[in-house]
Order: structure tokens, then C-alpha cells, then sequence
């Protein structure tokens, strides 16, 4: 005789599993944010550099910002984010290429 599956036993691992891999990805994306320097930043403008890049909706500009992400963990966090700090003068821009209004240009 086969033995019955415990369906309770096997959903319950994958809710432990999922969980496990959403708080990995949380831990992830704060590590991430803290590798690119990206701390530095009031939370009011990470979130609207995030929501910036998300409501983009130009291809070029995406694949740019693909093969830059790309070459920030091939070569490492502190090449590429003295390489960033130096594009920008160490502060985010907006799309016109100047610092959001409330930030300091060069502070860390």
C-alpha cells in the first residue's frame, strides 16, 4: 500500500520556503542599496529614483542601466560606486541632470 502525501506537512514547507526567499530578497536589496552607496540618500529620494526608473519607459536607457548594474558585480562595489559618485557629483539627479531640490551636492 502506497502511503498518503500529508498535503498540510508539504503546503507548509512551501509557505516556510516562500517566506525564506522573500526575506533573502529583502535582506538582498538593503545590501545593495548600502553597496551602491545608495544609503547616502534620503529615503523620499531613493523612493522617487526607484519609482523614476520604473515608470521609464525607454529601452536604451533600460539596457544602459542593465550593462552598468552588470558591470557594478563584475568588478566590484567600490570601482563602480566612486565611478557613480564622480558622474553625478556624489549626489542623485533628476532627468534634467541636476541635483533633486533638498539635496546636497558631495555630501555622503
Amino acid at each position: 500500500m502506497r502511503k498518503p502525501r500529508d498535503y498540510d506537512a508539504e503546503l507548509k514547507a512551501l509557505n516556510d520556503r516562500a517566506r525564506q526567499l522573500k526575506d533573502r530578497k529583502i535582506q538582498q536589496l538593503g545590501e545593495l542599496v548600502v553597496a551602491t552607496g545608495a544609503d547616502a540618500l534620503s529615503i523620499q529620494e531613493l523612493a522617487g529614483l526607484l519609482l523614476a526608473s520604473v515608470e521609464r519607459d525607454d529601452p536604451v536607457k533600460t539596457e544602459n542601466w542593465r550593462k552598468r548594474g552588470a558591470a557594478f558585480f563584475q568588478r566590484g562595489t567600490a570601482k563602480v560606486a566612486n565611478h557613480t559618485r564622480d558622474d553625478t557629483g556624489g549626489a542623485a539627479t533628476n532627468d534634467s541632470g541636476t541635483p533633486p531640490s533638498g539635496s546636497q551636492a558631495g555630501a555622503n
